[in-house]
């Protein structure tokens, strides 16, 4: 097949994972794309991640009538891997049928961000102030802890002592911060220049990261507006997408099935509908696919001002575009030198100069093979 008729053919995706990502881009390189990898978070050397999903299966198989939540961190953690390994649907189902307590604020916030009730809350955000509330209530019971970092501060052992008949340990991973590596500054500029037109999110504290290095660059607003307005973001499930949403990013794509084979077909799908603009012209069918633009399949790149143009005057569908509104799809340019500058690269870039026309005292068209003024 050829590579213009793959269904991610000329666009530029962001990978922001570490765990599994040679399989995502592998699987949308196959499809067609461009692929930028810039991990925001690496595991830490140490950490097993069968051991984690082996204990979730555990918890599946267990039932626990009681689970202890110990960190917001570690339970969004808890899911996001439980989520990438196909178990996201289950380990929901049984964190409903138990009951739930949690240690402090925060934690409490997290449970109730998935859609979870606490039966109880330590108030004074320790492991001790757990206690007195499981003292009547586990006799008997089987009970999981997600443990707070590498130890359970002997919590399991108060377990038992309180009448527990099992104690189960669930250890999410701990990460690697990468947010001072040069690649994350390259990756938070490319998003605010939309150097790319889609970016993938597996983990939510992926997610953190990325906001939280965005901030001491002086790029978050920069970066909520461009992952509106110019990016697809697509994640693989719900716990994934909640801090995309608390930060005011509307639209990121969550498939239904939680799993990344999902996520990418949705990012297909939503990138075929979306980011593939087509019309006829005098010069043959003209197609634009992210940046990448094919006239009677003879292609060329374009920068992304150069697409904000083409993408407008396509979107217009022959009808004439004024200065201003070109204007307004370019934020960045600062003057009408600029844009006539952007403009004149952008026909000389063309395999076709005349497929812009300039309509004197009125603006600009796309060449289409019936003209509407």
């Amino acid at each position: 097949m050829s590579t213009l008729n793959l269904p991610l053919s000329g666009f530029r995706i962001a990978v922001t994972s570490d765990r599994r990502s040679a399989e995502l881009i592998e699987a949308l390189e196959r499809r067609g794309a461009e692929v930028t990898h810039a991990p925001l978070l690496k595991l830490a050397p140490l950490d097993d991640e069968a051991l984690l999903v082996e204990q979730t299966r555990k918890l599946i198989e267990l039932r626990p009538e009681a689970v202890i939540i110990s960190t917001a961190y570690g339970l969004r953690r808890w899911f996001d891997s439980a989520e990438a390994a196909g178990l996201g649907h289950q380990l929901c189902q049984s964190m409903k049928a138990a009951k739930l307590f949690v240690r402090g604020a925060k934690a409490h916030g997290a449970v109730r961000a998935l859609g979870f009730h606490a039966a109880g809350v330590a108030q004074d955000g320790t492991t001790a102030g757990l206690l007195p509330m499981l003292s009547h209530s586990i006799a008997g019971q089987a009970v999981a802890v997600q443990l707070h970092a590498d130890s359970d501060h002997g919590l399991t052992q108060s377990l038992r002592d309180l009448g527990a008949s099992r104690v189960l340990k669930v250890e999410p991973y701990r990460w690697l911060d990468t947010s001072s590596d040069q690649h994350l500054s390259s990756l938070i500029e490319g998003i605010c220049a939309a150097h790319f037109d889609a970016i993938t999110f597996t983990s939510a504290p992926s997610v953190h990261a990325l906001f939280a290095a965005a901030r001491t660059r002086n790029r978050h607003q920069a970066l909520i507006r461009s992952l509106n307005e110019r990016i697809a973001v697509a994640t693989v499930g719900p716990v994934t997408a909640a801090p995309l949403q608390l930060a005011g990013v509307h639209g990121a794509l969550v498939p239904e099935r939680h799993r990344m084979g999902a996520m990418i077909l949705q990012l297909v799908e939503h990138l075929s509908a979306m980011g593939t603009l087509s019309s006829p012209t005098v010069f043959g069918d003209c197609e634009l696919r992210g940046r990448t633009l094919s006239l009677n399949d003879e292609r060329c790149e374009l920068t992304p001002a150069q697409t904000e143009i083409l993408r407008c005057l396509l979107e217009a569908g022959g009808s004439v575009v004024s200065r201003d509104e070109l204007g307004a799809v370019l934020p960045a340019v600062s003057s009408k030198h600029a844009l006539d500058m952007t403009l004149s690269r952008l026909r000389r870039t063309l395999p076709h100069p005349d497929l812009i026309t300039t309509v004197i005292k009125r603006g600009y068209r796309l060449n289409v093979e019936v003209a509407r003024y």
